[in-house]
């Protein structure tokens, strides 16, 4: 408590009065560009992956980013998702899983959570999709492999989701919204995107060239990975070992260069 309360003394001293203009326009009402929807781990920051601002982000964290379809759960998701697009006009959404996600790992063994943590293993029931899903094509998949193969396809899972919200649907019709998925890796700080076109994650850079200026992913997207920068042959690589050294070959072949053999 002793450094929060530094760091609360740090930013009332220094940070808010040299921003103090910003702060004063934000007071009179919010106009975040982007829904960013993460895990709560605490391993995971929006505003520092992103390098955005104060104001610039609407997000919602929960375990697991999950996205319960519509009707399933009358929580705060399904409210803060209809505000985000209906009130405050946002239509760049973000679904972004992690590396090591803790959720993930429950999941794959959810029948331990029903007496352990029961609460845990109610709100799992929401990713039941993504269980199923690797169930049934990842038997031979296991340990970290298989945590970050579930990781990956919760992503395009809770995408699938998300469309199933009126007020997305909605825009989605008009041609008005965009959703990204994204895996952050901790250890290296990478980011990819996923790519429907191809149902592969790839470096959010090489999508710039079919993505209009003013996209987000265009201006606000993470800067490139080091093993990228200045280096457009590594960029261009189809060699899926190539897109992240966390992985091994053959676990990356598995999720970024797509899962539809394994279907």
């Amino acid at each position: 408590m002793r450094k929060l309360l530094k760091g609360l003394h740090k930013f009332q001293s220094s940070y808010f009065p040299a921003n103090q203009e910003i702060f004063e326009q934000l007071a009179e009402g919010q106009k975040p560009r982007v829904l960013f929807i993460t895990c709560s781990d605490s391993r995971i920051v929006p505003h520092l992956i992103t390098q955005s601002g104060v104001g610039e982000l609407f997000v919602i964290r929960n375990a697991g980013n999950l996205v319960p379809p519509f009707g399933a759960a009358n929580g705060g998701e399904g409210a803060a998702i209809e505000y985000a697009i209906h009130a405050l006009g946002i239509e760049q959404v973000i679904i972004c899983g992690h590396s090591n996600c803790g959720a993930m790992k429950g999941l794959l063994k959810l029948e331990k959570l029903r007496t352990e943590m029961p609460l845990v293993y109610e709100w799992l029931q929401h990713a039941e999709s993504t269980r199923r899903l690797i169930i049934e094509n990842y038997a031979d998949t296991k340990g970290e492999e298989l945590v970050a193969i579930t990781m990956a396809e919760n992503v395009v899972t809770q995408i699938e989701n998300l469309k199933t919200y009126p007020v997305i649907r909605s825009k989605l019709h008009q041609n008005k919204m965009s959703i990204y998925g994204w895996i952050y890796d901790i250890e290296t700080g990478e980011v990819l995107a996923y790519n429907p076109e191809t149902d592969e994650f790839e470096v959010p850079q090489t999508l710039l060239a079919s993505t209009p200026s003013e996209n987000f992913v265009h201006t606000d997207a993470p800067p490139i990975p080091s093993t990228y920068q200045n280096d457009s042959t590594k960029a261009q690589s189809k060699n899926p070992g190539d897109l992240a050294s966390w992985m091994s070959p053959e676990q990356a072949n598995r999720i970024y260069r797509g899962s539809v053999a394994a279907r």
